[in-house]
This record gives C-alpha cells, sequence and structure tokens, in this order.
C-alpha cells in the first residue's frame, strides 16, 4: 500500500501547479510518443485533504485553459441527462447495490462517458484536463477504463487523474486495497516516484 504522510502529500501537492505549468508537460515533450496521461496518486484516506488542495491548484494554474472535471458529477450528470437518475435512486432501493451497478453497467459505459466529457468540454481549446472524484464513482467506474476511453477524445492534450490509490507505473490499485491486474500506461505526477 502507498504509504506517504500528510506532510509530504502536501509538498507534493504544492509542487503540482509548477509540474502542471511546466513546458514539457504542457507540450508532451520528453514522452517518447505516449499519451501525455498523468495520474497523482496519494492514499484514499486522505481524500478529503487532497480535495481541499484544489482552489489553490486551480488558482495557481488561472493563467491556462483547463477544466477540472469531477467525474463523480460527471456520471451524475450524464445519468440526469438521459432522464435515469430519479430511476436509478428508486432502484436501489429495491434491487441493491449490486444489481443496480449490473444495471448501470450500459448506460456508465466508459465509451458513453468518454463521448459525454467530449460533448461537454471543447477539449480541443484545452491546456490540459484534471479529473478527480473517481473514489467516489467507484465501483461504477475504474480508473484504467476511464483512461483508456478518454484516449482518443483527449488527443496531445495532457490529463492528470488524481487517483485515491496506488499506481505502480503498470497498474491502479484502488484505495491501495484492491488487486488489480490491469495494465494502464501513464505516467506517475508524484515526485517521489521519480
Amino acid at each position: 500500500m502507498y504509504d506517504v504522510s500528510i506532510d509530504k502529500l502536501r509538498k507534493e501537492l504544492d509542487l503540482l501547479p509548477e509540474q502542471i505549468g511546466n513546458e514539457s508537460f504542457l507540450n508532451g515533450s520528453g514522452l517518447g510518443n505516449e499519451i501525455p496521461f498523468w495520474i497523482f496518486h496519494y492514499p484514499a484516506e486522505h481524500e478529503l485533504f487532497v480535495r481541499s488542495y484544489f482552489p489553490y491548484i486551480e488558482k495557481s494554474l488561472s493563467n491556462y485553459t483547463f477544466k477540472h472535471l469531477n467525474i463523480f458529477q460527471v456520471l451524475i450528470d450524464l445519468l440526469d441527462e438521459r432522464k435515469l437518475l430519479d430511476r436509478i435512486e428508486a432502484q436501489e432501493k429495491r434491487v441493491g447495490h449490486q444489481k443496480l451497478k449490473e444495471r448501470l453497467s450500459a448506460p456508465l459505459s466508459q465509451d458513453k462517458i468518454a463521448r459525454f466529457i467530449e460533448s461537454n468540454v471543447k477539449i480541443d481549446q484545452l491546456d490540459f484536463m484534471l479529473i478527480s472524484g473517481l473514489g467516489a464513482a467507484w465501483p461504477l467506474l475504474r480508473g484504467h477504463e476511464l483512461l483508456s476511453a478518454l484516449q482518443d477524445i483527449m488527443r496531445a492534450t495532457p490529463l492528470v487523474l488524481f487517483y485515491p490509490g496506488d499506481y505502480d507505473g503498470r497498474a491502479l490499485s484502488p484505495f491501495g486495497m484492491v488487486e488489480s491486474n490491469n495494465y494502464y500506461r501513464a505516467f506517475s505526477l508524484n515526485p517521489s516516484d521519480s
């Protein structure tokens, strides 16, 4: 499990605006033609602390054109647009969490989520995109699925996924407790991983 103190996490979060504002980050240079997807991972128990840093990060990056998406809110907006949200709330009480998750797999497929983002965000006009809220969206949406679905729509626009769990450069482990054999190729934005 990825173990980091609040002090170390604070230092890493303090460095994020400088890292993201760096020309090599914005241009994707030095990535060997890889997609400019970055993961900032942290222990899930520090989720609220990380969230509290978003206003600082956004203000520090205000000279850039970017979008910060809470992916859980994106899922709610997608379901609401399709007029499914009220029915889902009623179904959850009737059929339970697991059955509801199964029923939501089609309306919340990774491709539909990616297309919804693409239709609501002018990605080609962004310098980069930040995505958070994955912990709240799990297990309806998993990190590797989201990143895979976003590859085609993001193209060369850098993306930073704030990830509550472990990332070892190959596999994402939600909350640092769930085993994952799902390989995903992205770059770590955590200075301690360098």
